[in-house]
This record gives C-alpha cells, sequence and structure tokens, in this order.
C-alpha cells in the first residue's frame, strides 16, 4: 500500500521516531532520518533499517531548532529521494521546573523544536504534497497537547500548540488528498522518560520499579506503557487509504490517561 512513498521521520535516531520510521519502513516507505546522537551509531542504524527492509534511508542532521535547516531538511529529502509524500513531526524535548523557575533559554528552545519546527516542516513540505495531490502529515503530539501536568509550561504550551496547528493544516487541506493528524501518546519508556523515573528514583529515595509505578499510576490507568510498535502502528494506518477522511484529529493512545 506504501511501497515507495517516502517519509521523513523527525527526532528518528531513537525512542518513538524510530519505532514509526521503522513501522513505515517495514510498507516498503523510503526513509530520511533526523536527530542527534554518535555519527557512527547513526551510520549504523541508516543501513541496518536500508539492509533489513530494503528500502532507501537516508541521514539528515538539521539542527531542528533552527528554522533554515528544518526547511534544509525538507529540501534536502526532496532532492535526494524525489519527493516527500509522509512527514512525521516527532521531535522533541522536555523540560521540568516550577513555572517562576523555569529558565528562559529552556523555554525558547523547547518552543522551537517542539512546535515552531513543525510549522517550518509542514510549511516547506505542502507544496510537493500538493503537486501530487497526496501527503500524510502526522504530529507527534502528547497527553500533555490535551490536557496538563504541573512543571511542565513549555511542553504542555509547545504540545497543545502542536494540536491547534494539526487542526489549521487539516481544515485548509480538507478538500485535497492530504491529511492531517496529531497522535497524543501517554507514557511511552523512552529513554526522555526513563531519565524522568530515574530522576524520581533518586529525588524520592525509592527503587525504579516504584518510581515506575508511582509515574504510571499517576496518570496511566492501564498501568503499562504505550510501546513504540503501537505508535509505529497507529502511525501507518493514518497513512492508509482507510484513514483518508480522518482530519484534524488528535488521536490518543495512553492507556486511559485523559478518558478520566
Amino acid at each position: 500500500m506504501l511501497k515507495g512513498k517516502v517519509a521523513i521521520v523527525t527526532g528518528s535516531t531513537s525512542g518513538i521516531g524510530l519505532g514509526i520510521a521503522r513501522a513505515l519502513a517495514a510498507e516498503g516507505v523510503d526513509l530520511m532520518l533526523n536527530g542527534f546522537g554518535d555519527a557512527t551509531e547513526i551510520e549504523k542504524l541508516r543501513t541496518g533499517l536500508a539492509g533489513e527492509f530494503k528500502v532507501r534511508v537516508l541521514y539528515n542532521g538539521a539542527d531542528l531548532s533552527k528554522p533554515a535547516q528544518t526547511k534544509s531538511l525538507v529540501e534536502a529529502a526532496i532532492s535526494d529521494l524525489g519527493h516527500v509524500d509522509i512527514l512525521v513531526n516527532n521531535a522533541g524535548i522536555q523540560h521540568v521546573a516550577p513555572f517562576q523557575d523555569f529558565p528562559d533559554e529552556k523555554w525558547e528552545q523547547m518552543i522551537a523544536i517542539n512546535l515552531s519546527a513543525a510549522f517550518y516542516s509542514t510549511k516547506a513540505v505542502l507544496p510537493d504534497m500538493k503537486k501530487r495531490n497526496w501527503g500524510r502529515i502526522i504530529n507527534i503530539a502528547s497527553a500533555h497537547g490535551l490536557v496538563a501536568s504541573a512543571e511542565k509550561v513549555a511542553y504542555v504550551t509547545a504540545k497543545h500548540g502542536l494540536v491547534g496547528m494539526t487542526k489549521v493544516a487539516a481544515l485548509e487541506n480538507a478538500q485535497t488528498g492530504i491529511t492531517v493528524n496529531a497522535i497524543c501518546p501517554g507514557w511511552v519508556l523512552t529513554p526522555l522518560v526513563q531519565k524522568q523515573i530515574d530522576a524520581n528514583a533518586a529525588r524520592e529515595k525509592i527503587d525504579n520499579a516504584t518510581a515506575t509505578k508511582q509515574l504510571l499510576g499517576g496518570k496511566q490507568p492501564s498501568m503499562q506503557f504505550v510501546t513504540v510498535e503501537q505508535l509505529g502502528g497507529l502511525a501507518v494506518f493514518l497513512c492508509s487509504d482507510a484513514a483518508g477522511n480522518i482530519r484534524g484529529s488528535a488521536i490518543s493512545i495512553d492507556g486511559g490517561w485523559v478518558a478520566q
């Protein structure tokens, strides 16, 4: 169904982004990876995906906090892979602090990467998608794009903004073959979340298993982490013809978090 399509997946060198990239590659989608990490490890990852799934896989190290580099990522994908059919705006960072103590530079950085980068990449990719009247733009928001938590002012603000941006882009393209939707995961056991668990365990002087239960118990009724495979499966579905009339939706996959 998706064989021969081309996808950009930002923040795809680990975690959720890598899980979505793998799911798309398994469907025959060529990939432009993006993210930070050790150059040797990223090259291993790139060649590994290409070999396992027999698709073209490229990597671009654009810094998404910089608009010009975000635009150049899209330009490189079009130039090197021919076109872009799927854009997954996944890259994100986190910082936790009380509102009055939240560092100004962290606010600027998080809004740039978690929100503004999706604006610039979407703006850059739409003309190419419109030429062929087909496209799928998937913004990885969060349960925090729908509800808030204390001490996460920049993250919650950016993710709420991303859900709003999704709706606008979807409405503007509602009579085209381009759909725009957001996925709103709850807790996913990524390196970012593991770091938060470790910090909580150290602060509360408890073991990691207890810290994990506390993290899930406070938000996620299923008491199970969402998996990157589940997120990859949802992304693939949103790229399918069956999802062709899902437009501007913020789809929760959160173990019941926002149902409470």
